[in-house]
């Protein structure tokens, strides 16, 4: 029994892994070409001054659920409304809030009750008012306020009832954006046909200073927590999406930013409310939408970070916020169990959903089943250990590699931060990631799962925040 053990768990192991390196060596390298190539043929200034003299410049609606934001409402939304864009809309949902969110927007902008026929295209839950500031400078601005939902999804489709343009940005109201965050995901949409949705990549505002909505300097965080959130989310855009997006088979716009279709969207039925992985369940049901009417798509990814985030800086929040991702992945993959392997969804369904669920989806059980088996084995004095080690050592090494390519794309792109030695900060959380950081994911992701099989109830949950100050370190 050992020894069919040790065969069976050393081979599946190896040809697992193997598999894994060898399809990130090559997401490196559609990732890399893409970023050279859009590089290359990048105008942004002449792009700019075009679109911001163009009389037929998309309008676009920046869509931001707020719920118990207080203590960074008002930056946020300062941020939203201060784009370098010729036309645009910020609508804040008001999600049930319990704290002083509402309140801290009604003071700070002004804002008055105005009657609005709300036409619900899309079924939330039961909407309650909508206000518009009464000062010139924040006319852009419309705040809804609604019964809570319990998820992110059920607010952004309040915010899809009332959109005015063709396009709208989906954003988190604690971000905070570039001020060139539309314009740089309108491009693609305005150089290539059939764009349905465009991703802009994020990364974490802790560490950085914040003034009124504007990131005054691009610093990485210090704490280790939030350091190993950057080098997680550096990693997925500049590699993993922008690798997807070079073959057109984007699984999902993150929901921190990206802009989309409209139209495509609401004609899809919107965001599935009781959804817990909103943006990646939306791509997969707009793909569908496409599909079934062979309308022609593509998901974008660009290689510009447009979004900062404040990261998580406690496990217990973090926990949270990973437990209701991993449930999500769980209960995306149940509802669009049709798509996979199949090719009426193209490459979405032939390439992308069978590799998420083999190396995402089924990932923490493999990696927690193969150190169940490996104690077993070391127990047991049937573990070679030299070889051991040069695999480990091999895989260590490797993921020490990406990380490297990773900020030399992020680099290339046009840098995220400010300075050298915030990239010296990223690169060493990726010495201490396998060991500190990613056995957490993996155990949050299994619990995850365990509370999606026994049905646990899970909502958007209590997200404390630190707030923004002028501190340098975070």
């Amino acid at each position: 029994m050992k020894e069919f053990l040790f065969d069976f768990f050393g081979n599946t192991i190896y040809f697992y892994s193997l598999t894994l390196i060898a399809s990130y060596v090559y997401m490196m390298i559609l990732a890399g070409k893409k970023i050279i190539r859009q590089k290359e043929y990048s105008l942004e200034v002449y792009d700019k001054e075009l679109i911001r003299k163009s009389p037929y410049a998309p309008g676009v609606s920046i869509v931001a659920p707020a719920y118990n934001e207080e203590k960074t409402i008002v930056d946020n939304v300062l941020s939203l409304l201060d784009q370098d864009y010729p036309v645009f809309e910020v609508i804040i949902v008001n999600d049930g809030s319990s704290d002083s969110t509402l309140e801290k927007m009604i003071d700070n902008f002004q804002l008055v009750e105005v009657p609005y026929a709300y036409h619900e295209r899309i079924h939330t839950c039961p909407y309650r008012r909508m206000f518009k500031s009464s000062l010139p400078k924040y006319s852009r601005l419309t705040v809804i306020d609604k019964v809570n939902g319990g998820t992110k999804a059920d607010a952004v489709n309040a915010g899809l009832n009332v959109v005015r343009y063709p396009y709208f940005v989906n954003t988190d109201v604690d971000c905070i954006l570039s001020r060139d965050a539309i314009f740089q995901c309108i491009r693609p949409v305005l150089k290539k046909d059939n764009v349905i949705a465009v991703s802009g990549a994020m990364t974490m505002s802790n560490g950085c200073k914040v003034s009124r909505g504007r990131i005054l300097n691009h610093r990485a965080p210090w704490l280790p927590l939030p350091l190993f959130q950057v080098l997680e989310y550096l990693r997925s855009f500049f590699v993993g999406k922008m690798a997807w997006s070079a073959i057109n088979a984007m699984p999902n716009v993150s929901g921190g930013y990206g802009l989309f279709n409209t139209e495509v969207m609401i004609a899809a039925g919107g965001y599935t409310p009781d959804s817990l992985a909103e943006d990646m369940d939306m791509v997969w049901s707009a793909i569908r939408y496409c599909c079934n009417f062979n309308r022609p798509y593509r998901v974008e990814q660009i290689p510009a970070t447009c979004c900062w985030t404040e990261a998580p800086s406690t496990l217990t929040i973090l926990y949270r916020q990973r437990i209701r991702w991993a449930r999500g992945l769980f209960q995306t993959f149940v509802r669009h169990r049709d798509m996979v392997f199949n090719p009426k969804y193209r490459r979405l369904g032939l390439i992308t959903l069978p590799y998420l669920l083999i190396f995402e989806f089924f990932a923490p059980i493999v990696e927690a089943t193969g150190v169940g088996v490996f104690m077993y084995l070391a127990i047991t004095d049937a573990v070679n250990w030299l070889c051991a080690l040069i695999i480990f050592m091999s895989i260590y090494f490797f993921s020490i590699m990406v990380a490297m390519v990773t900020m030399c794309f992020d680099y290339m792109s046009g840098r995220t931060f400010d300075k050298c030695r915030d990239y010296l900060l990223v690169l060493l959380a990726s010495l201490f990631e396998p060991f500190l950081y990613h056995p957490f994911l993996v155990f949050c992701s299994l619990m995850g799962y365990v509370k999606f099989l026994f049905h646990t109830r899970s909502s958007w949950g209590k997200m404390s925040r630190k707030g923004y100050n002028t501190n340098k370190k975070s």
